[in-house]
């Protein structure tokens, strides 16, 4: 061997222990956790009626404000010449194709709608400037007017006389009266006193006019109803959803669709037939509308199908009765003969399309969640789509020929030369033969030979969907040297209705078992460490968490982020009034309390041998700070090593400030490592 080659291998240490597959090999890159501030997310692209542009909103990380920025940005149909346009989100093209409205912060606070003009000066306009913000925003067929919804404040006066203070006297504020059902509301707090309704308002500017009125929320906004509003080919009209009666807060499960004449105000009830229905759009012609829903029905989950209307509120008529999934995004085509929506279903999203005639294919079928969110009229769709390996871009899809094509990469900078862990799905039985379907995430360094320590993650709701989307949070644990594993037990969403409502008045039960056999399936694969099982989940999953550290003693910790331990407590305190007491259990706490009890996690309190850290957002009003706090103090009281993290500025979740998803990731894996058995 030349001896200037011999001494080189030997500096570099082959025959010395390193193998020689190894010289010149590069580390893996890996995610890590700062580049979530560097993420971007593209969402709601909407194409030019003429189908040459698209509007989209891209929203980041403001760091220096620990907030999300959103701006709009433009590119032609083909995906060039993409650029900046203003900032703001929520962008509608008018039908004319000269001008969007979309909404910004403006004065004198808050979102307000604003309009720009899209010819070579795009001069922009503020049109409203309202002390309540609006929402839902939609153009009339004229481009002339902008509806929207917005609340009308209503205080109640008490007619009280309070001696007059001294004067220069510091006295305490007057108090909050309260007197409706539902006073809060989770991310808004407590609710000013009022009803939402619909306005309309000049392209132009000028003072809004109320078309809706009275004690009840009308459209969208607020937390209340579902879909946006729908105007009619001629005007005359808006089409929404809500329920209109005057005790609507003790209504469960219930919602109608509406019309309001525009120029008179007047409204007439259109979907009669007792029931939760939403989501309503007009027909091109004029003729029909559709809308998404089911007859009354209460039990814990129930999967909506789509109807079509005619316009005057005669001969509705089922669609999709044999579909069992839900369609949401509904789209006419631009003839009126059917609708294409997008359906959830077994970890994926894709598009379908339904006749009148009742015939309904899958537009496209792919492992990924693909969102359409505007049709032309020439059959080009636009949507943003996500796969387990690619976090969500702008896509186009011809309809004639739907394979989508990618037009933006919103994160292909960050993202180039890091090896991500690789997602494995798969589907085990449960004890009683129902199929399960779960992901896997390995390290992006995976070795099969070696043990690596189990990440469970349960997800919220009970009723949701673990997908295929690319997941950052999943992406990082795996990095950190972790398998992750995430399941859809009984009770997730995309299964169909029965599967979903398999934990009707059995909730936590079997679900939790459906979690434990998943761990066992992935436990059989022989890579994982069985000292070192770790658990953790937010709202349905940290019931679901605080449940199982209860009923097995199986993992090394767990973190219960924002549970519900104490049902009897909980139906008195959570802002969503009265469905947990409806949807959960058969009869209210005072009549019998006996399922509120079976079903609490405090009272496996002396079970628990975990060491299990709460987490939880002390703004939070859908599973209040108490709920934690028992759960904490029972724990503490029996000496399991527990902790309790009160996450400030969080509603419900402790995520969505981007510096508080960054330390809800370093939590976890603290309280994970300072419990690894060796």
């Amino acid at each position: 061997m030349n001896r200037v080659l011999r001494l080189t291998l030997i500096a570099m240490g082959v025959g010395g222990g390193l193998r020689a597959a190894d010289i010149g090999k590069e580390p893996v890159r890996k995610i890590s956790l700062e580049m979530y501030l560097d993420l971007v997310n593209v969402s709601d692209p909407q194409i030019s009626p003429d189908g040459k542009q698209i509007i989209f909103t891209r929203r980041w990380v403001d760091k220096m404000n620990d907030r999300f920025e959103s701006a709009l940005y433009i590119m032609n149909a083909d995906g060039s010449h993409q650029r900046f346009l203003v900032k703001g989100s929520d962008a509608r093209w008018s039908p004319d194709g000269t001008r969007i409205a979309y909404l910004a912060q403006g004065e004198p606070k808050g979102n307000q709608i604003y309009v720009r003009w899209m010819d070579a000066e795009g001069a922009q306009t503020q049109i409203t400037r309202l002390e309540e913000s609006p929402s839902g925003i939609s153009w009339s067929p004229d481009s002339k007017s902008i509806a929207f919804t917005k609340l009308v404040p209503h205080h109640e006066s008490w007619n009280i006389h309070l001696p007059a203070k001294p004067e220069g006297a510091k006295w305490t504020p007057d108090p909050m009266i309260i007197d409706r059902l539902r006073y809060r509301l989770d991310r808004q707090g407590f609710l000013e006193p009022g009803f939402r309704h619909i306005f309309l308002v000049s392209a132009d500017g000028g003072a809004p006019r109320q078309l809706t009125s009275g004690d009840f929320n009308d459209g969208p906004g607020g937390g209340f109803g579902g879909g946006g509003l729908s105007w009619t080919p001629d005007g005359k009209s808006i089409v929404f959803s809500g329920l209109r009666l005057p005790d609507a807060d003790y209504h469960v499960k219930e919602n109608y669709i509406y019309a309001v004449d525009t120029a008179s105000g007047a409204v007439r009830q259109l979907v009669t037939r007792k029931g939760e229905y939403q989501n309503p759009v007009v027909s091109p012609n004029g003729r029909y509308f559709a809308y998404t829903g089911y007859d009354f029905a209460m039990q814990a989950w129930k999967d909506s199908d789509l109807y079509v209307m005619d316009i005057d509120g005669s001969n509705p008529r089922d669609i999709t009765p044999k579909l069992d999934r839900t369609p949401s995004g509904l789209q006419w085509s631009a003839n009126s003969s059917g609708l294409y929506f997008g359906v959830s279903e077994i970890g994926t999203r894709n598009l379908y399309y339904a006749s009148l005639d009742r015939e309904i294919h899958k537009v496209t079928d792919g492992n990924h969640m693909l969102t359409v969110s505007s049709v032309s009229k020439g059959g080009l769709a636009a949507g943003v789509l996500t796969d387990p390996a690619k976090p969500a871009d702008v896509v186009v899809l011809d309809l004639a020929n739907p394979r989508p094509k990618q037009l933006t990469d919103a994160n292909g900078d960050l993202l180039r030369g890091i090896k991500l862990g690789d997602v494995e799905e798969f589907t085990y039985t449960s004890v009683d033969n129902l199929k399960i379907q779960g992901w896997i995430v390995k390290p992006p360094d995976f070795d099969p030979s070696k043990k690596y320590p189990l990440i469970l993650s349960i997800h919220g709701g009970p009723a949701g969907m673990y997908d295929v989307g690319f997941n950052f949070a999943y992406q990082d644990h795996a990095a950190n040297g972790y398998v992750v594993l995430y399941t859809n037990p009984r009770g997730s969403t995309g299964y169909g209705t029965d599967f979903g409502n398999a934990i009707n008045y059995d909730y936590p039960g079997k679900d939790f078992t459906d979690l434990m056999k998943g761990v066992d399936e992935v436990i059989s694969r022989g890579y994982i460490d069985e000292r070192n099982l770790f658990v953790y989940g937010c709202s349905g999953g940290g019931v679901l968490t605080s449940w199982t550290v209860g009923h097995t003693d199986r993992f090394a910790a767990a973190v219960a982020q924002c549970p519900v331990t104490d049902w009897l407590s909980f139906a008195g305190i959570v802002d969503a009034q009265p469905n947990y007491y409806s949807l959960f259990f058969k009869k209210l706490p005072w009549e019998d309390p006996t399922e509120y009890l079976k079903h609490s996690s405090l009272m496996y309190a002396g079970n628990v041998k975990t060491p299990t850290l709460l987490m939880t957002g002390v703004l939070d009003m859908r599973t209040p700070m108490p709920q934690s706090e028992e759960f904490y103090e029972a724990l503490k009281l029996r000496g399991v090593p527990t902790a309790l993290i009160r996450m400030n500025g969080e509603y419900h979740g402790t995520t969505s400030i981007p510096s508080n998803f960054m330390r809800t990731q370093l939590y976890l894996r603290y309280w994970f490592d300072k419990y690894k058995r060796n």
